[in-house]
């Protein structure tokens, strides 16, 4: 990764150069208007150190770093607003180089990288200043910086969607995983039960509930009277009803005792009658009188 050219940034516009050898420092006001001069380390300095040393390069200031030949190529071109498809390679070439020169003065291993890239512009360039010959079907020959145009735009493109993801929120860099530890002492821990053990187990307990089932004997109160109600209103307005309809099998025994006796109680008290044509024929009943 190569470091950009040194650069005068905002935080270097107060700097000031080592004094030379043997000139007078010129005298540094202790108070301007009660403002400090300086600050080192969060305290105020009010008067300049006249044994301050500052290094010939401590000036120097590293703005951005290139990721290779190509990404300060491209900076180049972009720096001056150059078209990336018609490259004035004459600028382009002798800015690279003067770049190339300050990488050997620091790291030779890093500029034999970017070398490469300086002799293959350099190629281009005697390529363009020689006549252009056609090809051997008549047409025009390629543009010399066609391949080196083409490659620049691929990487612009990659640095252009490598910058877009970078942009995207990250794991660990913008936010982080969320993470709930559960001591096991406090969690319970359930022994595993097979389906077939619970299903049978279940099966078990209804059975010996069925051994155990509780009848609950109640006494049903059953009126004579009323059913003998029930026979006279089942009886009116129709000549004959057999005997057997004026039963309600349905109802249980109980009910029919009743019903039998409220027949004969009525039958008793002439209110209705028992007819039967003659042996084994159907019974019929009747009421003994008629309705007003």
């Amino acid at each position: 990764m190569l470091p950009r050219p040194a650069e005068a940034g905002p935080d270097t516009a107060h700097e000031l150069p080592p004094a030379p050898a043997g000139a007078e420092a010129a005298p540094s006001p202790q108070v301007v208007d009660q403002v400090a001069v300086a600050r080192l380390y969060g305290e105020p300095l009010f008067r300049m150190p006249q044994d301050l040393y500052i290094p010939p390069d401590a000036l120097e200031v590293f703005l951005e770093a290139f990721e290779g030949p190509l990404d300060l190529l491209l900076y180049l071109i972009r720096k001056q607003n150059f078209n990336i498809l018609d490259i004035p390679l004459a600028s382009v070439t002798r800015q690279y180089l003067d770049y190339v020169d300050q990488i050997r003065r620091h790291n030779l291993e890093l500029a034999s990288e970017y070398l490469l890239m300086a002799a293959m512009l350099i190629e281009i360039k005697s390529r363009m200043l020689l006549p252009p010959k056609k090809t051997a079907d008549g047409a025009e020959p390629e543009d010399p910086r066609a391949e080196l145009v083409r490659r620049l735009v691929e990487y612009e493109q990659i640095k252009l969607g490598a910058a877009q993801l970078d942009a995207l929120p990250q794991l660990g860099r913008d936010f982080l995983r969320a993470q709930v530890h559960i001591e096991q002492s406090l969690a319970p821990r359930w022994p595993e039960v097979n389906a077939d053990d619970l299903r049978q187990a279940w099966r078990e307990i209804l059975q010996r509930a069925k051994l155990n089932q509780h009848h609950t004997i109640s006494r049903e109160q059953l009126s004579v009277r009323e059913h003998m109600s029930i026979v006279l209103r089942r009886l009116q307005g129709r000549r004959f009803v057999e005997f057997e309809e004026l039963f309600d099998t349905t109802r249980g025994v109980p009910v029919l005792v009743v019903t039998f006796i409220a027949m004969l109680e009525l039958s008793k008290e002439h209110l209705l009658e028992v007819t039967q044509a003659e042996a084994f024929a159907p019974i019929y009943v009747r009421l003994a009188y008629t309705p007003t």
